[in-house]
């Protein structure tokens, strides 16, 4: 079942030889590409949902819903390749007496990198999987895509693989363009190939690691666009705490144990003011409220023994640690209930460890701090992140933990969860290392990016230029003329 080195080589040769014949077709036809992916995706969804019930342990809703943001995603990223926002073309005419000296004519635009690796993720069999972001994105990038099949959905991964195939193959796309490759030494034999060009992960920091270290040791580096971990803090000011305690308590534990804690936005941390030893008249304490808040929570079985071992590791590594309570016993079973650790402010100073473990799964940490603690100093130690939260009173002033937070996490939240990554224009889903090996987003129509470099033609003739650069604009898309934006097929007015 495993494919083997010399048919990945075969593989990838032959991605390579697509690229070579859609790297310059017109938007109209690379986006009728993407939608007929999305309409076989849609025309197959109850056979692929059925699938992901068998090997995932996911419910029908959850892995329908998923498979509908995939869909919502191609057409979206056709819509933008219509635009042809991810062109960035940008024309400068000749101009004798630029404030510099006379200009040439100079006209930028970005081009497609060419065969692109992607790992699909055991935690969203659709959304970061075989059509997901990655493989998505880097198809609107003009790429031929080479995708590593993760073997923890291997039916489902294949059967959705067969369908792109099928689709791109029916709207008249080279054969190649897409496919599929299965195994560890297929993998390293991706990462290594010197026709691909650029690599798309989401996983573990340790196997993402591991290949972005063999990503830069080849003769010729390429970029490795790596989604490694992540432990999304969520910080709650005096104020916040007073007013809205109960409701902060709830919407947390609804976060963390969504999809059994298997998010990457996950909220691994929760700062709060320490309690009073004994609560008011009639006040339910913080154990008591997320006792009562998580007990109702689905639970299943973890995606694969895989994680579950994973899981227990981390969950025992941050429960042993000295200064570390339990606040909400989970147990062993299959599918485990989810447990709350506590902590406190002047023990993470002293274990800065703590804020360092992710554990992928139903599990989470409350950090109490005293009051007039500086949360600012304890967002200064952390590492980079997907996320990070603040939940505080509009009249409060809490600029400086908000300038930390931004310089390590991708994503700020106000008053709002982590969980739940929409796909739209201006969505961010990335971070500083460790979240992340880059400073993109594999999230939103920003990700197609991310599979492109920019090349400039400087005094070229007109009949030499690409199609996307000539005056009289032939494919109809957003470009930067003179430093003016020119709206595309006459949408809007341009900016003055």
């Amino acid at each position: 079942m495993h494919t083997t080195v010399e048919e990945t080589n075969t593989t990838i040769t032959a991605a390579q030889v697509a690229y070579g014949q859609a790297r310059d077709v017109d938007p109209g036809t690379r986006a009728a590409w993407l939608r007929s992916i999305a309409s076989a995706l849609e025309a197959n969804a109850d056979e692929l949902v059925g699938l992901g019930q068998q090997e995932t342990h996911l419910d029908e809703g959850r892995l329908s819903f998923e498979l509908k943001r995939s869909v919502f995603q191609l057409r979206l990223f056709a819509d933008e390749v219509i635009r042809g926002e991810h062109l960035d073309a940008t024309i400068d005419h000749a101009d004798p007496s630029w404030g510099m000296g006379p200009r040439p004519d100079i006209r930028r635009v970005s081009v497609p990198l060419g065969v692109v690796g992607v790992f699909g993720a055991s935690n969203f069999p659709f959304a970061f999987s075989v059509m997901g972001g990655d493989s998505a994105s880097a198809l609107a990038a003009g790429c031929a895509v080479v995708h590593k099949i993760h073997e923890g959905h291997l039916q489902l991964a294949l059967r959705t693989g067969a369908i792109v195939e099928e689709a791109l193959d029916a709207a008249g796309a080279p054969q190649g363009l897409f496919s599929t490759i299965i195994g560890r030494q297929a993998a390293e034999c991706l990462v290594d190939h010197p026709l691909v060009k650029a690599i798309g992960f989401t996983g573990s920091t340790a196997g993402g690691r591991a290949l972005f270290d063999q990503a830069a040791r080849r003769p010729s580096p390429i970029p490795f666009y790596g989604e490694l971990g992540s432990i999304n803090p969520v910080f709650v000011t005096e104020a916040a705490w007073k007013l809205r305690r109960d409701e902060i308590l709830a919407g947390f534990a609804s976060s963390f144990t969504m999809g059994m804690g298997q998010f990457c936005t996950k909220p691994g941390l929760l700062f709060v003011p320490g309690n009073p030893a004994v609560p008011g008249e009639g006040e339910e304490d913080v154990a008591g409220i997320l006792n009562r808040e998580v007990e109702g929570k689905p639970r299943r079985p973890l995606l694969s023994g895989k994680l579950r071992e994973g899981f227990d590791g981390a969950l025992e590594t941050v429960r042993s640690t000295p200064g570390v309570d339990v606040m909400v016993a989970g147990d062993d079973s299959e599918a485990p209930h989810p447990t709350v650790l506590t902590t406190t402010a002047d023990r993470v100073r002293e274990q800065p460890g703590i804020l360092e473990q992710e554990m992928f799964g139903p599990a989470s940490v409350v950090v109490e701090y005293q009051p007039g603690d500086d949360l600012t100093s304890l967002a200064r130690m952390l590492e980079g992140q997907l996320t990070a939260t603040v939940h505080a009173e509009p009249h409060e002033d809490v600029s400086d933990l908000l300038s930390t937070l931004r310089e390590r996490a991708g994503r700020l939240l106000w008053n709002a969860w982590p969980t739940g990554v929409t796909v739209s224009y201006a969505q961010h889903h990335g971070g500083p290392y460790p979240a992340t090996t880059a400073t993109t987003t594999s999230v939103g129509t920003a990700a197609i990016g991310r599979f492109m470099r920019a090349v400039a033609y400087d005094s070229f003739p007109p009949s030499q230029m690409p199609a996307p650069l000539r005056d009289e604009n032939p494919w109809g898309i957003r470009r930067r003329v003179d430093g003016v934006w020119e709206l595309p097929n006459g949408e809007g007015k341009p900016n003055e």
